[in-house]
């Protein structure tokens, strides 16, 4: 079957994919896509838009992900998106938490289709950038072709043209969000099934993708891959991504991504951003590596420090810099 793009992203997820992560993991990768993470419309509209809405140039291309059900809040923080210079605005139809619920946002709206689409047309007639949809395949006992693909068509009325598909059903009740990313089982049929359905229609898969050979898998059936944890706690396999999907050949290596992060705390932190606040992210740069629990390790008793001066930073980042330094300077 014939490959049909290659298009990846790097999936929003809460307390992990905000701008200092979304800058680290450009430094390894310049052709994957960034999301935010999910931003509530009232956040975006009355809450401190330079600290919540923000983002350096270099991480573009970049995706805002909003959440919320009311139409006209959904259209201003689409039309937000477009003046702050945003690439594409995404609306989350697939988180399950209870706070997202009782929001009414979220994967509950799955089973409002007619005010999922009113919100999607509102958004498009806001804004000239592209809007998008996230979702899952299902909800609670609700797992249905006809039901999904009946979903996607009425957004497709609306005038969204593309759709990332997490291949997994939300449970709403009685499952918390991390379980809801692991228990239900993934239906990755469904998603090809979907596509195939529907051709004239960007479907991005999601969930439990870690492995080159399962990316270009996917590709023979969807238009692209979504990727979260796997990157996450790896971020370094973005490297594979850039030298075997996007045949990339001169990647940077671990120290140089180090050093170019360095000059960007060094920026931040005179700025009054805390040492922990970007190294968090860099947990998972030497997995797999020899010296990567003490890499872990030394972060873990050191970058929660009190001071946020240089050079407590500088210090931190001299030793990721060099893997040998890793190995016997934090043992």
């Amino acid at each position: 079957m014939k490959t049909l793009s290659k298009s990846v992203s790097v999936a929003p997820m809460m307390d992990c994919t905000d701008r200092h992560d979304r800058f680290f993991l450009r430094l390894i990768s310049k052709n994957v896509k960034l999301y935010t993470e999910m931003i509530a419309t009232k956040s975006a509209i009355y809450g401190d838009r330079k600290k919540i809405l923000s983002y350096s140039p270099e991480e573009k291309p970049l995706v805002l992900q909003v959440g919320g059900s009311d139409k006209k809040e959904l259209s201003e923080v689409a039309k937000i998106a477009e003046d702050m210079g945003y690439d594409e605005i995404n609306i989350n139809l697939g988180c399950p938490s209870k706070k997202v619920q009782k929001n009414k946002f979220g994967a509950c709206l799955m089973k409002e289709p007619e005010l999922v689409s009113e919100c999607i047309n509102e958004m498009i007639n806001a804004c000239k950038i592209p809007v998008t949809a996230k979702t899952r395949i299902g909800f609670d006992d609700t797992e249905d072709f006809n039901y999904l693909n009946n979903f996607i068509l009425k957004l497709k009325e609306a005038g969204c043209k593309t759709f990332i598909i997490h291949a997994r059903k939300a449970i709403l009740k009685g499952l918390t969000p991390k379980q809801n990313l692991n228990i239900p089982k993934l239906n990755y049929d469904m998603v090809y099934s979907i596509k195939k359905a529907n051709p004239d229609i960007e479907i991005i898969i999601n969930g439990g993708i870690s492995k080159i050979d399962e990316i270009k898998n996917h590709f023979k059936f969807c238009n692209g891959v979504m990727i979260g944890r796997a990157i996450y706690q790896n971020p370094y396999f973005l490297v594979d991504i850039e030298r075997e999907i996007f045949s990339v050949k001169n990647n940077p290596t671990r120290e140089e991504v180090a050093k170019e992060l360095l000059k960007y705390l060094e920026k931040e932190v005179k700025l009054g951003t805390k040492v922990n606040h970007i190294m968090r992210h860099t947990v998972g740069l030497y997995h797999g590596q020899v010296g990567s629990k003490n890499w872990k390790r030394y972060l873990s008793d050191n970058m929660m420090a009190r001071d946020s001066d240089f050079q407590k930073a500088k210090h931190i980042m001299t030793i990721i810099q060099n893997n040998e330094k890793v190995n016997q300077s934090i043992a």
